[in-house]
């Protein structure tokens, strides 16, 4: 896998589930905090995800096992955007995981999700860090069959297109391969 710096770039990795984009993500963040090679450089990895049941707990609970003590967690089930700039300065490699499940917590709390995008776009934007975004493909499928669902894969889409435009590069995971696809 060839992981090489990417410092002070923005990178998107998007793929299904279970396409190995998370592990991918990680391990692009954990070389270029190796590559920065610096006391006062931070490994972050601001988490989206909550545990309402055992299922998503497992999920969580093997995520965290991958990675080591050099990394802080921030969970940003909401506030992603606030917590994003708490932590960006410019020795700093952000991992955001993953933008779809912020989408999913953003609908449920009835957030206004196109302000919540914006203001997200602006902390990237304004970082001088390092960050890593993932996010799930979900325009590859079926037309969902309820109006939340809907919501949620239209809401998930512009998302992604926004993030993808922002993005110095663009990774597509396939059955663990990642495909760069931009630039």
């Amino acid at each position: 896998m060839d992981t090489g710096p990417i410092m002070g770039r923005n990178v998107f990795v998007i793929g299904g589930a279970r396409s190995g984009k998370s592990a991918y993500a990680e391990q692009l963040a954990t070389d270029n905090f190796r590559a920065l090679n610096r006391a006062d450089a931070s490994l972050y990895y601001l988490a989206t995800a909550q545990a309402f049941d055992q299922e998503m707990q497992a999920r969580i609970d093997l995520h965290q096992q991958r990675r080591n003590t050099n990394w802080q967690t921030i969970d940003a089930p909401i506030d992603l955007p606030g917590k994003l700039v708490s932590c960006s300065h410019q020795q700093a490699v952000i991992l955001v995981d993953c933008l779809s499940i912020w989408t999913t917590n953003l609908l449920v709390a009835e957030a206004d999700i196109a302000q919540a995008r914006e203001d997200f776009v602006q902390a990237v934007t304004d970082s001088p860090a390092t960050i890593i975004m993932v996010a799930s493909e979900t325009g590859l499928g079926i037309v969902p069959d309820t109006a939340l669902s809907r919501r949620f894969r239209d809401a998930n889409g512009i998302t992604n297109q926004v993030i993808a435009q922002l993005a110095d590069e663009v990774y597509f995971m396939v059955a663990a391969i990642a495909q760069k696809i931009k630039p």
